[in-house]
């Protein structure tokens, strides 16, 4: 899609968190009423047919836009986090990252065979987190996944989407 207000209002950081990398700021995208607007309205359009019930946001900024797309769509929304952060029964996923593990949890209770989920995060890189998230969410055995991102990186040989089973529908609303 690669609106041009989205791109224009995008942060790049060089050399964060750690030199060689050029960081893609999601924040003032989600500080402009525009372009809040603007990704809000694009995932409308993406997914108003798909029967969506269920949002996952992925921690932390995946919060932002699953919630508002969620009011949109009248869906309910999941929180996925990191062990300790919710306080009921959870089930979990623990994947490898580039130095060590990582693991996060959705509540027990959270999703069900007659859901339709939506897995959305800021950003694909490597695509470990979603790919762990989309794991977790399978364990419920909804009817469909669909997988979502602000921004996908496609510099430097990484390509996250090799990660997700084939077949599996991933959307992008900006690529760099």
């Amino acid at each position: 899609m690669n609106n041009k207000t989205l791109l224009a209002n995008l942060r790049s950081i060089q050399d964060f968190p750690k030199k060689g990398i050029n960081f893609r700021d999601v924040t003032t995208l989600f500080r402009n009423p525009e372009c809040l607007h603007i990704m809000v309205d694009e995932l409308y359009d993406i997914y108003k047919d798909c029967g969506i019930t269920k949002i996952v946001g992925i921690e932390s900024r995946g919060f932002v836009l699953a919630s508002a797309l969620a009011i949109r769509l009248n869906a309910g929304v999941v929180l996925c986090r990191k062990p300790g952060k919710l306080p009921g029964e959870t089930i979990q996923e623990t994947y490898e990252k580039e130095y060590g593990t990582d693991t996060i949890e959705i509540h027990k209770d959270a999703i069900s065979p007659d859901d339709v989920v939506l897995l959305h995060d800021d950003l694909l890189a490597t695509g470990g987190t979603m790919h762990a998230a989309y794991n977790l969410v399978s364990k419920f055995c909804p009817k469909k996944i669909y997988v979502n991102f602000i921004i996908e990186i496609n510099d430097r040989g990484i390509n996250g989407r090799d990660v997700f089973p084939q077949g599996t529908e991933i959307s992008t609303l900006i690529r760099v």
